[in-house]
This record gives C-alpha cells, structure tokens and sequence, in this order.
C-alpha cells in the first residue's frame, strides 16, 4: 500500500491520504469478520429504530424516562453508523484508503457521538434521581420542555469542543508512515504518526475527556449513591425491587461505555498497545451498543409489554 504524500520544499513529505490498516493482519478471517460486523450492524439499526417506534407510538410510554431513552437509541444509530459502514467497506475492498479530510471528519463525529453519549447518560442518571428521591415534583421538575432542553444541551454542547480540537490535532504536522493500526480515525493512532512534540494537544485531549467522561461519571455516580440510598428506605420489598429494577439497565450501560472509554481517552498515550487499543475500540464502537437495546429490552417490563402489544397488532 502506497503512501500518498505532498512534497514540501523543505524536503519534508506531508501525509495527504492515511491506510487504516483495520483486521488486515488476519486475512484469512476477512469474509467472516465482514459477515459479523454486517449482522452486528443490522441488529443496533432494527432494535434500536424498534425502541424509537415503540417509545414514540406507545402512549404509555410518553414520559421522560422513554423520550431520553428514544434520544439515545437515535444516538447510537448515528454513533455506530460512522464507524462500522466504513471498516465494512475497508474489510470487502481490503484497502483502507481513507483521505485527511475524510478521517478528520470521521474522528470528529466519533467524538462528537460519544461525548454526547456520555452527556445524555449523565441526564439519564438526573431523571432517575428526581423520580426516585424526590417523586412528589417529578412532574415540575421533569416538564416537557426542561427534558428538551436537557436533550439539546447533550448534542450541542459538545460540538464547538470537538470541532475546535479536531482542526487542533490535525493542524499537527503528519510526515512518515500513513498507515493507522486501528478500524477507524481514532485519538490514540493518529496521535502516534504526528511529527514534532504533541504534548500540548495531548494535555488538551486529557482535559476534554475529563470533563466530558470524568465529570459526567462522578455525577452519575453521586446521583446513584442518593437513589440506592432512598431505595434502601422503602419499607416495601416489592417498591425496592421495582426501583432496582428500572435503574440497573442504565447502570449497566453506564459501567460498560464509561469503563471502556476511560481506558482508551484517559490512559496516557505510551502506556496503551495497539492490539489492546483496537480490542477495547470494539467494546465501545461495536459490542456495546449491540448489547444496550437488549440490555433496556430484555430489563425493562414497560418495553417488553409495549413490543407485545406492537407485534400483536402487526400479526392480526
């Protein structure tokens, strides 16, 4: 695979194109790699677009807890969708061309998508702390604009910070090797092929992940501390039970994108090996967004009465 480079007059070659180099190193698993990721692919789009449907024509459904869980079912739709599409397509051309722009942009929704992720999770853990510790005034303070709001706030905040630090990173000079160990334009790999000293940007990265996954995470995990509390207080078995019940599928999540996440954005850059930053790449990009509509399916008895009750109508 050949580097396309623009030659400088100082004798210095800058990278116009980078090669993802993706699952290459196992050639003879290409087709049945491309068969998984295809139906991995297929199952976030139907049970995620399954939860929209069920969330938006389900009149039961219509409360906060399911317009924030609509929100982030589009989310990880959107999330997977710049990820997965494109190592499809480097695994059945088994190429991995992909220009400057191209994966500027593509890390820049990859970040914008997961910051979001992180935000609306954050908002999530807020409507569960206001139904179960202070229920007398969910309906104030859960109204349907503040949850709008709430909603607007996750999507937009992140962007002016991910713009600003993509043009950063790839404003970096990029001269050598082309070619990225990973399945898609992440942190870590572009970080590696940048010439010169990237501590600067490198502390800045450090900064935004923690305010958008430290940050967020501590406040998760103060909300959950004052839900379990009161949970704890319900004299009724069943009541705590019911409680536990409608939190834990969320916690589940929590725990999975936020573990993997931190590893990959927060762990300084010499300490993280290729081979294990494209395995937990997986985790956070591919695995577990499969598992979180069935993760919120399969634990929650609302979702699963109102998917009946929608396949009974579609089978009569």
């Amino acid at each position: 695979m050949g580097n396309k480079l623009k030659p400088e007059n100082s004798n210095i070659t800058t990278i116009m194109e980078f090669v993802l180099l993706g699952f290459s190193d196992i050639p003879n698993l290409q087709w049945i790699l491309f068969g998984i990721f295809s139906v991995i692919y297929l199952t976030i789009l139907m049970c995620n677009s399954v939860i929209i449907l069920i969330t938006r024509i389900d009149s039961t459904l219509h409360i906060p807890m399911y317009f924030f869980l609509n929100n982030f079912s589009f989310l990880e739709i959107c999330y997977v969708t710049v990820t997965i599409p494109r190592m499809l397509m480097d695994i059945l051309t088994q190429k991995g061309h992909i220009s400057f722009i191209a994966c500027a942009t593509q890390m820049c929704f990859v970040l914008m998508f997961g910051g979001s992720e992180c935000l609306l999770l954050t908002v999530m853990a807020y409507e569960r702390y206001v139904a179960i510790c202070n229920p007398l005034h969910y309906c104030l303070v859960m109204n349907h604009k503040v949850c709008v709001q709430l909603v607007t706030a996750s999507w937009l905040s992140v962007v002016p910070v991910v713009i600003g630090q993509t043009w950063q990173i790839f404003s970096l000079p990029f001269c050598g090797s082309n070619t990225i160990n990973h399945f898609f334009c992440d942190l870590p790999p572009i970080f590696k092929l940048a010439c010169g000293d990237t501590f600067v940007n490198e502390i800045a990265v450090y900064a935004v992940a923690v305010v958008f996954i430290m940050v967020p995470f501590l406040l998760i995990g103060v909300s959950y501390g004052h839900i379990i509390s009161n949970i704890l207080k319900l004299s009724s078995a069943r009541g705590r039970a019911k409680a536990f019940s409608t939190c834990s599928s969320h916690l589940t999540v929590v725990v999975l994108f936020y573990g993997t996440a931190s590893i990959t954005y927060l762990q300084p850059k010499p300490n993280q090996a290729e081979g294990t930053g494209k395995l937990i790449s997986l985790f956070y990009t591919v695995l577990i967004p499969t598992l979180n509509p069935i993760i919120y399916t399969l634990r929650n008895k609302d979702i699963m009465v109102a998917l009946r009750k929608l396949l009974t109508k579609l089978l009569t």
